[in-house]
């Protein structure tokens, strides 16, 4: 990538997507534009301090885009409707399979590279595995419409015969880290322990309701968001072969793992309290995720990834105590 290449991110108020703004613009790109719907007060922060030529509304950015036709280089589309608790198909239909269809046509007929938003949700329960192997996507199983968007994108993705010059579909796992203070109910769980320990001075995680997993040793693939938007620009400055790529570190760690790290860097003892998982989600919740890492791995990627207990240290040190942005 050339520092003067016009580069679109979609999902740019979000989470991921402001964290990888802010990174471009650290790495010397300001001609970005940035899509996204910037109506929602809570994303304001996200974007304060960072460089862009023009912010575009998700809803206008199709008739907005003939304006630049020729000058668009790369597309990190990483808009999409995340709530795991939303039911209602249609709206991820809408957000996550048919906009991204739309994306992928765009930068198809113009010969754009594209990196999207995938999830481990498409992983379901896990009974296949955990393994970015491009035969097993069709058997996928999600446990919500959100995965089920996801995964039917990928699905539709690798059946087309016409593509963008180079694409990349990153099944982000458990990401945490800065920017995520509007999130709600979806932030990570580092988010909303950090603030129940600070309140509290204990944290409530959900009990397990498997008999094969003690409470709090339900385990996830946690990464940090420094090493997901440096998978990012990687893959769009390297661009190895086309296809899913699983973005997590591949090291699973435990829920009791993650809050002990809280309490240590808040130099306090651990006082952990058990809840049922709610009703809505406990027949949908996964036990076990851990990102087979050896696909990007094997096409060049050598850093090293932050281990949780790092990644929980700074995130809380340089960011959570004093509500700042990266």
């Amino acid at each position: 990538m050339l520092k003067n290449d016009v580069i679109v991110v979609t999902g740019a108020a979000g989470f991921i997507g402001s964290c990888l703004v802010g990174y471009l613009n650290h790495l010397g790109f300001s001609q970005l534009v940035l899509v996204d719907d910037f109506s929602v007060a809570a994303k304001t922060g996200n974007l304060e301090g960072k460089a862009f030529i023009e912010k575009v509304h998700r809803e206008q950015f199709f008739e907005w885009l003939p304006g630049y036709k020729n000058q668009i280089r790369y597309v990190f589309h990483l808009g999409a409707r995340t709530d795991t608790t939303e039911m209602d198909y249609a709206v991820h239909k809408k957000w996550n399979l048919d906009y991204s269809k739309l994306i992928w046509e765009y930068c198809t007929t113009n010969n754009i590279p594209l990196v999207y938003a995938s999830s481990a949700a498409t992983y379901g329960g896990g009974e296949h595995g955990y393994q970015d192997n491009h035969e097993i996507v069709t058997k996928l199983q999600p446990l919500n419409p959100y995965g089920v968007s996801k995964n039917e994108f990928d699905i539709w993705a690798l059946a087309q015969q016409h593509t963008p010059p180079f694409w990349a579909g990153l099944k982000f796992f458990n990401v945490y880290g800065p920017n995520e203070y509007h999130k709600g109910r979806m932030a990570s769980v580092i988010f909303h322990a950090y603030n129940q320990i600070k309140a509290n001075r204990s944290v409530k995680l959900f009990r397990s309701h498997n008999p094969a997993y003690k409470d709090g040793e339900q385990i996830r693939d946690f990464i940090y968001v420094k090493d997901v938007i440096s998978i990012c620009t990687w893959l769009m400055n390297h661009q190895p072969a086309s296809g899913l790529y699983n973005t997590g570190t591949g090291t699973a760690r435990t829920f009791k793992d993650l809050v002990t790290a809280i309490f240590s860097t808040l130099e306090l003892k651990p006082e952990i309290n058990f809840i049922n998982t709610p009703a809505d989600i406990r027949d949908k919740y996964q036990y076990f995720t851990e990102a087979d890492m050896h696909k990007l791995t094997a096409a060049g990627y050598n850093k090293p990834f932050y281990a949780l207990e790092d990644g929980v240290k700074e995130y809380v040190n340089e960011f959570l105590k004093g509500t700042t942005y990266y």
